[in-house]
């Protein structure tokens, strides 16, 4: 007898196959829903710099290196051209002001220095022997005036006389008229002169103040023209250390104008630092900088900006603000710490390589919870040789990497190993 087999609703197939997908159905919810698309590399850690976000004083300063110089340098251009003759002092040599440095040899400028001398005391005799005229002509002019006085007071009495006789019917008219004559003619010819002595003697006197305004300019250029001549013996203007670029000898010659020294004055010294164009903007007078040496440092500030710009840089120079070192020397170069604004509390994150290939605006920021690092977007502000100043976008404590990332490529998660 057959028995009837009744099929079973949950068979283990069944149960399997609604099991399989369910569980496909769930990853495929969890790929579209949930799951970390970002692309992502495999990297060493040891290899990588990390740096650590933190709060702190944020300097804005900048590394330049400067060069020790004299606070002042006299150069010494030759204002006279000739051989040289004697070298009495050498380059490194202390000097005291007017120490003679060399002699100097020029016959043609000797024999020109004689042949000036020669003209000018012509010239000066010539105004001697004008004044001369001048006052001969006055002494002239003044013996005509006396003549005339001397006539006048011989005719006066006489005329005087002759004037009461021929009221009196005592002489001839004729008499009389010779008499008056004489007598106004020399009073008339006395006006005339004098005239003519008052007006030459006002041009006289001119002309006197003239010649010698002239005779005072010719002796001042005749003791000029004789101290070109003391050019050629080569004195020290200031007291100093002499420097020559080369070793000066006998008989090399040296040309008008030529710079063949300097005096630098020893008991101040100044650096001279040039710095990238890039800061000319935010360069001026009176930032501070300073430099360690021999374990002690030394502050200085900037005194005079040069403006010229040669190779991307421009100069200046900075003055010690205290004391300055022992026993510095001319071009020894030290390493200064340029301080650009006033320091304050800031976010920080240490420099590195990073930044050339993101330009500061995102990083790898390591996440503490899965140990691999992030790609995360921020801003940074200043910059100074040890840190950047975080904007936004980390926060204090984070961990950066902060290595170059030119081998990352477009990932955006780097899994540590």
């Amino acid at each position: 007898m057959d028995k009837k087999i009744e099929k079973k609703t949950w068979t283990p197939q069944k149960i399997a196959a609604i099991l399989g997908g369910a569980i496909l159905l769930g990853g495929i919810v969890y790929q579209i829903g949930f799951a970390d698309h970002r692309s992502t590399m495999n990297v060493e850690q040891d290899r990588l710099s990390i740096g650590t976000v933190s709060t702190g004083e944020f300097t804005d300063y900048i590394l330049v290196s400067g060069q020790i110089e004299p606070a002042r340098t006299v150069y010494l251009d030759a204002i006279e051209g000739g051989v040289v003759n004697q070298v009495i002092r050498e380059s490194g040599t202390l000097l005291k002001k007017g120490d003679t440095i060399l002699v100097l040899n020029n016959s043609n400028l000797q024999l020109d220095v004689m042949q000036r001398e020669t003209m000018l005391y012509e010239q000066i005799n010539n105004l001697r022997q004008t004044r001369l005229l001048l006052d001969q002509n006055d002494l002239n002019q003044q013996g005509q005036l006396a003549e005339i006085d001397y006539q006048i007071s011989l005719l006066e009495p006489q005329y005087k006389r002759f004037k009461e006789l021929h009221a009196k019917k005592l002489v001839s008219d004729r008499e009389f008229e010779e008499v008056k004559e004489q007598y106004e003619y020399n009073v008339k010819r006395r006006k005339l002169t004098y005239a003519s002595y008052r007006n030459d003697s006002i041009a006289r006197s001119i002309q006197l103040n003239q010649l010698k305004l002239s005779e005072s300019r010719m002796n001042a250029s005749l003791t000029g023209v004789g101290n070109i001549l003391d050019n050629l013996v080569i004195t020290a203007p200031i007291a100093g250390q002499l420097a020559t670029p080369v070793q000066l000898e006998i008989g090399q010659a040296i040309n008008p104008g030529q710079r063949y020294g300097q005096i630098d004055m020893l008991d101040e010294f100044k650096v001279r630092v040039p710095i990238d164009e890039l800061y000319l903007p935010r360069i001026s007078q009176g930032l501070r900088g300073k430099f360690t040496l021999s374990g002690k440092d030394y502050e200085l500030e900037i005194t005079k900006i040069y403006p010229t710009i040669a190779n991307g840089r421009f100069e200046v120079d900075m003055a010690f603000t205290g004391e300055s070192p022992e026993g510095i020397r001319r071009g020894q170069s030290v390493r200064i710490r340029l301080e650009l604004g006033q320091s304050e509390q800031s976010l920080l994150l240490p420099t590195g390589g990073f930044f050339k290939d993101t330009g500061g605006n995102w990083v790898f920021v390591l996440n503490p919870t899965t140990g691999n690092a992030e790609k995360r977007t921020i801003r940074l502000g200043r910059k100074n040789p040890e840190f950047y100043e975080v904007l936004e976008g980390l926060v204090e404590g984070e961990k950066v990497i902060i290595s170059g990332y030119e081998n990352f490529g477009d990932n955006e998660v780097l899994e540590m190993k």
